[in-house]
């Protein structure tokens, strides 16, 4: 059994789900003894004083958030430490870090799906996942023909990640061509976003479209509307993690081989819930779609909301998505239903009446030709897979 120091922002979901694949590997393996050390206590008492903790409590070992200049200190210590990377990589100590740039391709690629010409990118160029996700959204972005227009904070301090200034973020959402697809480097960028096109009625999703990274769920849901995300395989980083620490302690090496979370699938929430499209009938008629998902729509319905008959309507449309109108709408309110199982514990017929669907018996019936998993099914085998590591 270990004893391993944890120094980590225990109120951030990233954070938790590291904890919970440390906490599952350590289950299997012995169960360990954890000491969580507050944040403050990395300014409070500096390299020296967390490892005089460390000696005193008889750590075996320590995973943190620590600040790239403590890396020397760290190293001179005799007890295995495995750093978060949350300003640069430690070139000496082994990091649970990303595949930043394959996150930003993610998310390009999902906006181009959309069809989307107008792109942003929103974050801090001096934080390494900020600016790999940026390199790797203007990569996808540039090889498809389009260019990004960026507003990056120059110099990123702790206080400017929850603080930033409405006026020239709202400038700058002013000055971009519309519609426009934006990514922000993590969901508390992607908040800002909304909150500032709230409060200068620039619309979301029509205007701005904006996908955020984490998936943590207490922010994407607080936001207004819904901000979709990047979810990443952090439960699974931590596990690794775990394993990794494991082996240190284990040889009594130094092994900087480093834990890469990966970017798993975008979550979509209302933030992103459009298509762009330069039809502006196929554009009411997506905005009608999504305006009203919760409801039993029909393509009647739809083609009411325009000056075109159903058979140009459809063609268009088909044109725009790839679906006609039905597929369509079957497609995205079986994506929010899917969503719905997976974010809350709600019994399917209490999902099917929430969304609108009268009959839950005809609704697990579509659920399953769009996913080929009934919905018990779809949850049991995806739901598991946020929460736990099977070995």
């Amino acid at each position: 059994m270990y004893r391993v120091i944890l120094l980590l922002d225990f109120a951030e979901d990233y954070s938790k789900d590291l904890l919970k694949g440390i906490s599952n590997y350590s289950s299997q393996h012995g169960h360990w003894t954890f000491c969580r050390m507050p944040l403050y206590y990395r300014e409070m008492m500096g390299v020296k004083g967390i490892l005089k903790w460390a000696k005193e409590w008889k750590a075996d070992g320590i995973i943190g958030q620590l600040y790239n200049e403590m890396e020397k200190g760290f190293e001179a210590g005799d007890i295995p430490v495995i750093a978060q990377d949350f300003k640069e990589r430690f070139q000496n100590i082994p990091n649970i870090t990303g595949d930043y740039k394959s996150t930003g391709i993610m998310g390009a690629e999902y906006f181009l799906k959309k069809g989307y010409y107008n792109f942003a990118f929103y974050g801090f160029n001096n934080i390494v996942w900020s600016r790999e996700r940026a390199k790797g959204f203007e990569f996808a972005i540039q090889n498809a023909g389009y260019n990004v227009n960026y507003f990056e904070h120059k110099k990123a301090r702790s206080i400017d990640i929850w603080h930033y200034k409405s006026k020239s973020l709202y400038k700058w959402l002013k000055s971009l061509p519309k519609p426009v697809a934006l990514m922000a480097c993590d969901d508390n960028q992607g908040m800002h976003i909304i909150e500032v096109c709230n409060h200068n009625n620039i619309r979301v999703p029509q205007d701005v479209a904006v996908l955020g990274v984490d998936n943590d769920v207490m922010l994407c849901e607080l936001s207004d509307p819904g901000l979709s995300s990047i979810e990443l395989s952090i439960v699974r980083g931590g596990y690794e993690t775990a394993r990794l620490l494991a082996e240190m302690i284990r040889e009594g090496s130094r092994a900087c081989r480093n834990i890469m979370v990966l970017p798993e699938k975008v979550i979509t929430r209302s933030s992103t819930d459009m298509y762009a499209s330069s039809d502006e009938y196929v554009a009411e008629a997506l905005a009608f779609i999504h305006k009203h998902l919760d409801k039993n729509i029909l393509v009647d319905q739809v083609v009411n909301e325009v000056p075109l008959s159903r058979r140009v309507l459809e063609k268009r449309f088909v044109s725009v998505t790839s679906l006609p109108i039905y597929k369509y709408i079957t497609k995205v309110r079986m994506e929010k239903f899917a969503l719905k199982l997976l974010s809350s514990d709600q019994t399917i017929f209490e999902i099917a009446l929430d969304l609108g669907f009268p009959d839950s018996k005809n609704v697990s019936r579509l659920f399953k030709q769009v996913t080929g998993f009934a919905p018990n099914e779809y949850r049991l085998r995806f739901g598991s897979q946020t929460k736990d590591i099977n070995r």
